[in-house]
């Protein structure tokens, strides 16, 4: 049993010996430490913040006057109003105080003394995202492949013959119960007419011989 406990610390410490020696300790504001800025218009702790990358493993160390000073994690409201009755965490007023970064995102800090805040001995620390643990997560998934089927060629449709001409139309036939009236009888000349005509020039013909012969 006790061997059992004794390789499941050794494992725990084995994975934990990279993320140490992977992370750094920053003391905040350089030499200058955590105290009032010498110049109240100016943000020294963002400057140094700004030049700095911070990420999830990393240390703060704030140095400071404790009979003096603290430190107090705020929330961004409390931040921009130097608010510390509703602290995010309260460090330990030990003046060597280390916080550890424990997640990604910004952090706000501000003096617990609230005239020592106003005069903007406050700072914002920007954590890098550990893209570590995300990587495997964040990596795109394979395209599916997709088959493509050739489709086949138009078929093609053997233009039919042009159509007969349509028949004549039938006269229609007369509708029943009518007679169809005959056609009329071509006009032949009169036998009898044409004999008067003949009779009446011989007659003029023997009378004109008669009146030269009286003559």
């Amino acid at each position: 049993m006790a061997n059992t406990v004794m390789g499941s610390s050794l494992l725990w410490l084995l994975m934990l010996a990279p993320m140490a020696a992977s992370a750094l300790q920053f003391k905040v504001g350089g030499s200058m430490g955590w105290t009032v800025p010498s110049d109240p218009n100016l943000m020294p702790f963002n400057e140094w913040a700004g030049k700095n990358r911070f990420k999830i493993g990393d240390t703060l160390l704030f140095v400071y006057d404790p009979a003096k000073d603290s430190v107090v994690q705020v929330t961004q409201p409390d931040y921009d109003s130097c608010n510390a009755a509703s602290p995010v965490a309260t460090l330990p007023k030990s003046g060597n105080t280390v916080f550890t970064i424990n997640h990604s995102g910004p952090l706000f800090f501000i003096s617990g003394s609230h005239d020592n805040c106003v005069k903007n001995e406050k700072m914002i620390v920007v954590v890098l995202s550990d893209r570590s643990s995300n990587s495997s997560s964040s990596s795109p998934a394979p395209a599916p492949t997709t088959t493509t089927t050739a489709s086949p060629p138009p078929t093609t449709t053997a233009a039919s013959p042009p159509s007969p001409p349509p028949p004549p139309m039938a006269a229609s036939p007369p509708p029943a119960g009518e007679k169809t009236p005959p056609p009329s009888p071509s006009p032949k000349h009169n036998g009898g007419s044409s004999m008067v005509v003949g009779f009446l020039a011989s007659f003029g013909a023997v009378l004109g011989s008669s009146v030269v012969l009286v003559l």
